[in-house]
């Protein structure tokens, strides 16, 4: 069995180099037009799912997105990407994140594993740093969205990429539709409004049942619970996305599931929640001019 991972060193610095680290993390964060949070109250809803196909219909509209995986305990992206045991590079500007397609760059924590057995055990403090510590040193260059997908519920994680990340970022929030998750992603926007964290809208996953014989839907879940919560909580709607059987055998190939299954209701789905996005990103500067 393999040990437990260890936090990379982070020797005390002075004053100086960290007004200096600071420095450098703006300037990475400058050259991103976009930065989106895929947040949840709850782990289990398939927040990483969202967030990966998220960043792959971004890309297929002709804009450069960077997919960033900074949960520390569960690292879903490098297996659902199909990049399990890639390692970045290094140079002098920075980490090189791994370019999954032309328009789309890949970066976990994950990656930085030796293993997909080893546990991270770290505590508070040392999660902070290192969190701040990929920020700054993966080298996106410009990009027109950054979509991070954050660790679940509102702990040390979430709130240290929030304070990271800073303004403009906005918060993609994913539920399920049935109470007890709702209950906990109610809990999340709350988090985001304590933080001044725009919410750019809530994501209904798993909202039926595709039946692959006979294309019936079928609400496991019950349906409704997230567009319900985003009329209580005041925040947009973005829509539903359907449980499919090709999602799971999509994930598991470590493939995004709209790169395969492009013509199907979940596509479709996604393609509606990325019109939404993008409207509303347009909107102030219509208004501007």
């Amino acid at each position: 069995m393999s040990e437990p991972s260890k936090p990379p060193p982070s020797p005390s610095a002075s004053p100086a180099e960290v007004a200096k680290q600071d420095a450098v993390l703006q300037d990475r964060l400058r050259l991103i037009r976009h930065r989106l949070i895929v947040l949840s109250g709850k782990g289990g809803v398939g927040k990483s799912t969202v967030a990966a196909n998220l960043a792959w219909a971004l890309a297929q509209t002709a804009r450069t997105v960077g997919l960033l995986d900074v949960d520390v305990h569960g690292p879903s992206i490098p297996k659902l990407m199909g990049l399990e045991g890639a390692r970045p590079d290094m140079d002098a500007a920075g980490i090189r994140p791994i370019n999954f397609a032309p328009d789309l760059k890949v970066m976990s924590l994950g990656f930085l594993l030796e293993t997909a057995q080893d546990a991270v055990i770290w505590r508070g403090p040392l999660k902070y740093n290192v969190i701040r510590q990929f920020l700054r040193d993966v080298n996106w260059g410009p990009l027109d969205y950054l979509i991070v997908d954050s660790p679940p519920g509102t702990g040390d994680e979430p709130l240290s990429v929030v304070q990271l990340v800073g303004q403009p970022a906005k918060a993609i929030v994913v539920t399920t539709p049935q109470s007890v998750a709702v209950a906990d992603v109610r809990r999340s926007i709350t988090f985001c409004k304590q933080l001044s964290l725009p919410v750019a809208g809530l994501i209904e996953n798993m909202s039926g049942f595709v039946c692959p014989h006979c294309g019936k839907v079928t609400d496991l879940f019950k349906a409704g619970g997230g567009e319900a919560l985003a009329h209580e909580m005041q925040v947009p709607f973005l829509g539903r996305v359907p449980l499919m059987p090709e999602v799971v055998v999509a994930s598991d190939e470590g493939t995004p599931f709209l790169q395969r299954y492009a013509g199907t209701p979940l596509a479709a789905s996604f393609t509606r929640i990325v019109e939404q996005i993008q409207k509303a990103e347009a909107a102030p500067s219509a208004a501007q001019a």
